[in-house]
């Protein structure tokens, strides 16, 4: 079983074997033939300075019209789920919120995804990433709580019980967000929850738990709501 290192230092320096090691995925490879055709200088005229070139986006949840496509670094968040997937189920006003880059990146507000480019940078600003740019987009129709609940138990299962701190983190992060889920939880562990998530970010080897910083810092008003509430609604979650 292949097993997740702390970096750095990072494969280019020390890879397979101890020896300098160059990692490229399949996008990387396929991009290689057009760019040798057409020269570097084409490649970089897409997207803004340091985010250039194009990517392969994949936009999955409440869009008219789910779709994986290749579009230009930079392109504004709105823009690309208007022109490549029909918009948001319900209209841009229906839009709860987004997740980038994939489950492991923190989640937007839509007053984040209003102004947010869809590039490295722009998404850093926002304390996200691009990540892998699996998008996905939830409405105000889903629980947006007893998703990121979901979340938490991929990773739970996930787990390759290497560290400490993810074996015993996630089943308690997991157990935690379904109390959260029900109304079950108290409201101090709200915090224990987001202090125990930033605490893991800096020793794991594997930072999964992004996803939940990004639940804790944008959502915190709703979990709470749900608690004093103190029960679950009967929401999709991101179908």
């Amino acid at each position: 079983q292949g097993k997740p290192r702390l970096k750095p230092p990072f494969p280019a320096n020390v890879g397979v074997f101890g020896c300098p090691s160059t990692v490229a995925n399949v996008e990387t490879v396929a991009n290689a033939p057009t760019i040798c055709r057409r020269g570097a200088d084409w490649f970089k005229s897409f997207g803004r300075s340091g985010n250039s070139g194009t990517k392969l986006f994949c936009v999955s949840g409440h869009v008219n019209h789910p779709a994986t496509f290749e579009e230009s670094m930079s392109m504004p968040l709105r823009e690309m789920l208007e022109r490549h997937c029909g918009g948001v189920r319900g209209g841009w006003d229906n839009l709860l919120g987004v997740i980038p880059g994939g489950a492991s990146t923190p989640l937007l507000t839509k007053d984040q995804c209003d102004n947010a480019l869809m590039d490295f940078d722009s998404l850093k600003d926002l304390q996200s990433g691009l990540g892998t740019a699996a998008v996905i987009v939830i409405d105000k129709q889903a629980d947006i709580i007893k998703a990121i609940w979901r979340l938490a138990e991929f990773y739970k299962h996930e787990s390759c019980g290497q560290c400490t701190p993810c074996r015993e983190g996630t089943d308690w992060i997991a157990n935690v967000m379904k109390r959260f889920v029900t109304g079950e939880a108290n409201l101090m562990e709200i915090q224990m929850a987001d202090e125990l998530s930033r605490q893991m970010e800096d020793i794991l080897f594997a930072p999964w738990q992004m996803v939940l910083l990004g639940q804790f810092r944008v959502l915190s008003e709703d979990t709470e709501e749900r608690l004093r509430r103190g029960s679950c609604r009967s929401k999709v979650y991101w179908m």
